[in-house]
């Protein structure tokens, strides 16, 4: 059997495949948890936390328990939004501010709660979503010198210059060639070329037309993959369009490790790929997940979103409420469209296993194929047309 390439990618990140875990963020402390980003690591990947709306000291905590785990590479997933209204660092700020000026959208929020008869809940106090948070978390991964930062949605030119003084690659994600043309104007070391089928925050564009599209207005910045791929054909086709590697999400939400609430996973297992959707109702951001009542019901709303950091803790309550009466599949599941291929829960490091022993089969399949057409006669060239005819 074929072995499976070491792309350059391997060597820039120190890691023996191809292969990135996605930082998943929502819910904090779900489904990237440290022991999820330690056995990929472990596994010859790189993890990837998702730190979205983890406090300083949170972060701080994962990043030690992760490095109890593992001594190999291992990155950390930040979102940074560069757009986000000031004045609503803290939660009761942003509470007042959605009850004094948009009452339709408390209003919707509280006829969820009652339609599902949930308690009287909210999100434990902490800081949002701001600049200032932001700034205290790239703190914590700067002073922890943590082998590689990703941008998981916007401008890390904020990052880029101090990360590298201190040896730490930088990746960040595009959902367009304009935004991966922003990525290296910005000075990161990989770019993430992400198709609209990716689960979390996502954009537009199909990952078969986006990859090599980015791979050609970056280059000579390796690209990796992200966006349907969770097996190992995708990772091939992910090489073909000239990607050096995949970042792949939703695939390791089935690992055993995975911190995701098992009627998440259900909902998951059972989804067609019609059944994951892109929506701003938990987050204020588009992005694709599971379409559970709660997205359908503030679809047919007809509200406008509030946005970061306002939606979000505008739903964290709706959430908090949620979570407390064990109603988890009322709770935001971000998902790809990729999730109605997979079906079983095993560790992490057998779906790295399984995606490498995948790629591997499919180049087998592709050499068995390019032998076939090799030996077959070919078609005969159609005879000239006689003169005048």
């Amino acid at each position: 059997m074929r072995e499976l390439p070491r792309t350059p990618i391997c060597d820039l990140l120190g890691i023996r495949y191809p292969i990135v875990q996605a930082g998943m963020g929502a819910p904090k402390g779900g489904p990237t948890t440290p022991g999820l980003v330690a056995a990929v690591s472990e596994a010859g990947g790189l993890g990837c936390l998702g730190a979205m709306g983890f406090s300083p000291d949170e972060l701080r905590a994962a990043i030690m328990d992760i490095r109890q785990r593992t001594d190999r590479p291992f990155g950390v997933d930040l979102i940074l939004p560069t757009r986000l209204p000031v004045g609503y660092e803290s939660r009761d700020a942003a509470r007042d501010a959605i009850s004094r000026e948009h009452p339709a959208h408390q209003a919707f929020r509280e006829d969820l709660a009652g339609h599902y008869a949930l308690p009287d809940a909210k999100m434990a106090d902490s800081e949002v979503i701001s600049p200032a948070q932001i700034t205290a978390q790239i703190d914590v991964v700067l002073e922890e010198n943590v082998p590689v930062f990703v941008a998981g949605l916007g401008d890390p030119a904020q990052v880029a210059e101090e990360a590298h003084r201190r040896g730490i690659i930088v990746m960040g994600l595009a959902g367009s060639v304009r935004n991966a043309a922003r990525q290296k104007a910005a000075g990161v070391d990989v770019v993430i070329a992400q198709g609209t089928e990716a689960g979390g925050h996502t954009g537009a564009i199909g990952t078969m037309a986006l990859v090599p599209q980015v791979v050609d207005a970056v280059g000579p910045l390796p690209v990796l993959a992200a966006g349907g791929i969770g097996d190992g054909r995708g990772l091939i086709a992910a090489l073909a369009l000239g990607a050096t590697g995949v970042w792949c999400g939703t695939a390791f939400l089935f690992a055993e490790e995975s911190g995701l609430p098992e009627v998440q996973r259900e909902q998951l297992r059972r989804g067609m790929p019609d059944d994951f959707v892109v929506s701003t109702s938990y987050t204020g951001k588009p992005a694709r997940q599971y379409k559970n009542e709660v997205v359908t019901s503030w679809s047919e709303s007809g509200l406008p979103s509030l946005g970061m950091p306002l939606q979000t803790v505008l739903m964290d309550d709706f959430v908090a409420a949620a979570q407390a009466a064990g109603r988890f599949e009322l709770t935001s599941n971000p998902g790809g469209q990729i999730a109605g291929m997979l079906n079983e829960i095993v560790p992490a490091a057998e779906i790295a296993r399984r995606i490498v022993q995948g790629a591997e089969a499919e180049l087998d399949r592709l050499d068995r194929l390019s032998a076939g057409l090799a030996t077959k006669p070919r078609l005969a060239s159609p005879a000239a047309a006689p003169p005048g005819s």
